[in-house]
């Protein structure tokens, strides 16, 4: 049964911001309102409907009650009946997804962190391939996605790559994506034909903003460096680089990717905010904190979330035993929403039957 009292609650609301924007309103209550009028409308529309599936429900039944109905007439009912049973439910099931407690982060941006696991540096052509797939991904869904730091790979790819990916509902989007991703290919380098396998991992990190973390200035450790890697004469001569560390958790951050160490040092606290949010998170929700634990992992290519098999064409996600046929597809990004939405549905079906538990 749906909350009936709650459903009269969000419908009265919707009527009271819609009342607010027609009447006027500016500035940043206007921005407010309409974000809030936008969550809403989906769900509204689909009280509705639900609400005029039930009048038609009642309305058949009572008409399949009369024992004076002739055959024809009967039967048609029970058609309608049936059809309206069945859009009843699906109402339903859309209503009480959309009920469902939101994740406090879904809405906002998040933190891409890539990193090369087993494999040399065929590990490291892998994460680069994964990056690749994400930055297609974010551009397909117009999420605007930016470099934080990476560090390459001696032979190409990367041993760690880092980004920060803006938009509305990339969290919601992306944070199934966190594991072991495991690869199984030909490496341009083996002579043999042999399939090697190697491993990735990635973690997305909710995006903090001021209001999520407060950080003590006398809790970090602030150094300034030179920056590592290709670079030409700037690289060598201006110490741009910044490690900030924070000593009460011991978490550590590097960025070099910009020649400004301004620049460097915002995006480093950025990033360290994101790690210290996630960590928070994780440790006020301790279902969550053993989830992604388990699914990050080590890197080692035994742990895996999801496998790439070049040879067959195939992406598996062993969390879902979903397996698809269009490994170009995926990796390019185009058709990564079919490894993703079934996640999300699977996260969806989990968070209903607790709540009927309870």
């Amino acid at each position: 049964m749906l909350p009936t009292d709650k459903l009269d609650l969000i419908t009265r609301r919707h009527e009271e911001i819609s009342a607010k924007l027609s009447g006027g309103a500016t500035g940043a209550e206007f921005v407010a309102l309409s974000r809030e009028l936008s969550d809403l409308d989906a769900l509204v529309e689909a009280i509705r409907a639900w609400r005029k599936a039930e009048g038609d429900l009642a309305e058949v039944r009572t008409l399949l009650d009369d024992p004076g109905l002739d055959t024809d007439m009967r039967q048609m009912a029970e058609e309608e009946r049936d059809s309206a049973e069945k859009t009843l439910a699906e109402l339903e099931q859309k209503i009480r997804i959309a009920l469902l407690p939101k994740d406090a982060a879904d809405e906002g941006g998040a933190i891409l962190e890539v990193r090369a696991g087993t494999g040399g540096d065929e590990a490291a052509l892998f994460a680069g391939d994964l990056y690749r797939m994400y930055e297609r991904y974010a551009a397909l869904h117009g999420w605007k996605m930016e470099l934080v730091s990476a560090s390459e790979g001696t032979a190409g790819g990367f041993k760690e790559i880092i980004a920060e990916i803006n938009g509305r509902g990339v969290f919601a989007k992306m944070k199934f994506e966190s594991g072991v991703h495991r690869v199984q290919r030909v490496p341009a380098t083996e002579t043999q034909g042999r399939i090697h396998t190697s491993a990735a991992t990635v973690a997305v990190l909710p995006e903090a903003s001021d209001v999520d973390i407060d950080i003590n200035e006398s809790d970090l450790k602030i150094d300034t460096m030179r920056a590592q890697g290709a670079g030409g004469q700037h690289v060598n001569k201006t110490e741009s680089a910044i490690r900030i560390t924070h000593l009460p958790t011991n978490t550590v951050v590097f960025v070099q990717d910009e020649r400004s160490q301004h620049k460097n040092k915002a995006r480093a606290m950025m990033l360290l905010k994101s790690r210290l949010y996630d960590a928070e998170r994780q440790k006020l929700d301790s279902e969550r904190a053993a989830d992604r634990k388990a699914q990050v992992g080590s890197g080692d290519r035994s742990e895996r979330i999801r496998t790439y098999n070049f040879p067959q064409g195939r992406v598996t996600d062993h969390r879902i035993n979903l397996t698809l046929y269009k490994l170009e597809k995926v990796i390019t990004g185009e058709s990564l929403d079919e490894v993703i939405d079934p996640l999300i549905t699977e996260h969806q079906a989990a968070q209903l039957a607790a709540t009927d538990q309870n």
